[in-house]
């Protein structure tokens, strides 16, 4: 199929109803997700508070396990030749205990606590800042282009890739950490920037809208297939490099930032050259927007 027929073979407002399907399938996930959890996204320990410990061991998952029933074990994952094993809160005595049974028990274990003040203030800071970190980047748009269906069309696009990216970390069991929501800003600013070159082109130059949203789409297809190769190789890194060298570990933080960006640039794909795309051309294409476009 030609990119002639992507862009211009079907009306807009019916090549629409697919981004918003998209959108309405990921609010369903965040939703269950929220009254499953009390959150959108499952939280990692950075936000719920907990023990993080890694332990090497050549055991199976479950042996491991076992040694730890006594503990408030909620999550444990096999990162080449080591275990890391996640805890819930607990006392004061408890976590002495745990100590002492990781010391006894396994060679140079990694312990990491995080209380429960830190891990409400970190997420009272994500509450407050993501937020505000979209309303800034909206009101730069929109004093950019001073259109407010161009404007609404460049954030919509971006809140859709945010919302996708959030659903498949529901799907792929990726934890809100402080990587993750740093992966999830920077998806915020990749997606507007795309979004912006596709509306540059569109307002500024002359031609019919179908021609110049194709003229971008080479500019912009290219962008988005080196951004997202580079992330690919980051994934093979992250998760499969000590198999091929034992001396490393899985390079979870890593890991888990690239699959959010993976998903995260493929909606950005989808949401750049199908919602904000077919949006401009439902916009410019009507009456008084197509003369005046033809002028420029």
């Amino acid at each position: 199929m030609e990119l002639e027929d992507i862009v211009s073979k079907y009306p807009p407002k019916q090549i629409m109803l697919i981004p918003i399907a998209i959108i309405i399938l990921a609010l369903i996930s965040l939703g269950a997700t929220y009254l499953a959890t009390g959150s959108p996204v499952k939280l990692g320990i950075e936000f719920t508070g907990g023990t993080l410990v890694t332990v090497p061991s050549t055991e199976s998952e479950e042996q491991v396990a076992g040694q730890f029933d006594a503990y408030p074990l909620v999550d444990i994952r096999n990162i080449g030749g080591r275990y890391m094993l996640q805890f819930g809160p607990m006392s004061d005595s408890q976590y002495a205990d745990l100590v002492k049974l990781a010391n006894s028990n396994f060679d140079g274990p990694e312990i990491r606590h995080i209380g429960p003040i830190y891990s409400k203030e970190l997420q009272e800071q994500v509450v407050r800042y993501l937020p505000l970190s979209f309303l800034l980047m909206a009101i730069v748009v929109f004093l950019v282009f001073r259109e407010p269906i161009v404007s609404l069309l460049v954030v919509v696009s971006a809140l859709a890739d945010i919302l996708t990216a959030a659903a498949s970390m529901n799907l792929t069991g990726v934890q809100l950490s402080l990587g993750t929501v740093a992966a999830l800003l920077m998806l915020i600013g990749y997606s507007v920037d795309t979004d912006i070159l596709l509306s540059m082109r569109v307002l500024k130059r002359k031609g019919l809208v179908e021609e110049k949203i194709i003229g971008a789409m080479g500019t912009g297809l290219t962008m988005a297939g080196t951004t997202i190769c580079a992330v690919i190789a980051l994934i093979i890194v992250s998760n499969f490099l000590y198999f091929i060298v034992p001396s490393f570990t899985r390079m979870d933080i890593i890991a888990d930032m690239s699959a959010v960006l993976i998903f995260g640039l493929a909606a950005d794909v989808f949401n750049t050259w199908v919602t904000n795309a077919q949006g401009l051309r439902w916009y410019l294409n009507k009456p008084k927007k197509a003369a005046r476009g033809q002028k420029r």
